[in-house]
């Protein structure tokens, strides 16, 4: 046996003595890591610690005199003074009118918002015609137009209904319109290359790719809503949560009036909630970012 077949079987040997080292060591178990538990906070108590905080610091200043009672009421007192109006049976009768003043008056812009939004949004023509004259007259100021509501309806329930609706068909008009326009051409082609036709487009491919837009101006619309109503049910109003307002003002109550916005600011905390919760069902075929 020569020098050179000996040199090779030792080393051949040696490998064979690694390999089988290394095969009893992979046969080790592996020791596992522990998972890091992490406590998991649901999202509904996470959206409610927001408000909690601006409650307790809204409390914390008016404890500490950095506002007096005259200026600023507290949210105990601002709590006595709904209890003190539910017993007395004021406030719910107002709130009960003035809700009922928001959903007529957001039924009626709804309705015209979506149908202008769909004449202009398909057809051409429609939008020479009417986008024009809703952008004239989306940049009148809404409140500038109370006195002349006032000339045209009177001081009953007309010119309210009819500043909510105006102020909701614009936010509803101008997301629907874009969403209608914002759908993708291919999406279009598509369909018409497995012979859909124009209704069957409009069905199936342009209303629901513009149902995204159409909820987010929903959202606007009725936060919306609730702004106009303020100043509808301080004019020349003998009902609701702003008439509340103002005569607690001739009375210095600052508690009612805090009450009054507290309200207003809570529900529409849930017409926003309620909006959420229908793009959660009626887009469940959608895939988002939802943040890290």
């Amino acid at each position: 046996m020569s020098v050179i077949d000996l040199v090779t079987r030792k080393s051949s040997n040696e490998d064979e003595k690694s390999n089988s080292s290394d095969v009893i060591t992979l046969t080790h178990p592996i020791p596992k890591r522990r998972r890091r538990t992490s406590l998991r906070v649901p999202r509904l108590v996470r959206r409610v610690v927001g408000p909690l905080i601006v409650l307790a610091l809204w409390q914390w200043s008016c404890s500490a005199g950095v506002f007096t009672s005259f200026e600023v009421a507290s949210p105990i007192a601002v709590i006595d003074a709904a209890r003190e109006l539910w017993n007395q049976g004021v406030l719910q009768s107002n709130l009960l009118i003035s809700l009922r003043r928001v959903a007529e008056g957001l039924g009626v812009g709804v309705t015209v918002g979506v149908i202008f939004a769909v004449l202009s949004g398909l057809f051409r023509v429609g939008e020479d015609l009417v986008d024009p004259v809703i952008q004239a007259a989306r940049a009148v100021p809404i409140l500038g137009l109370v006195p002349l509501a006032i000339i045209w309806f009177g001081v009953g329930e007309l010119p309210k209904i009819f500043l909510i609706a105006l102020g909701s068909t614009f936010a509803i008009y101008i997301n629907t319109f874009a969403g209608i326009r914002g759908v993708d051409t291919k999406l279009v082609e598509a369909g018409q290359t497995f012979g859909l036709s124009r209704w069957g487009l409009v069905r199936r491919i342009i209303l629901p790719g513009a149902l995204p837009s159409f909820l987010v101006g929903l959202r606007l619309a009725l936060v919306g809503s609730w702004l106009i109503v303020i100043v509808a049910e301080e004019i020349n109003a003998q009902s609701g949560i702003g008439y509340l307002i103002m005569q607690a003002q001739t009375t210095d109550r600052t508690d009612i009036m805090m009450m009054g916005l507290a309200i207003y600011a809570i529900l529409g905390l849930l017409a926003d909630a309620l909006v959420r919760l229908l793009e959660r069902r009626l887009l469940s075929w959608r895939r988002t970012f939802a943040g890290a």
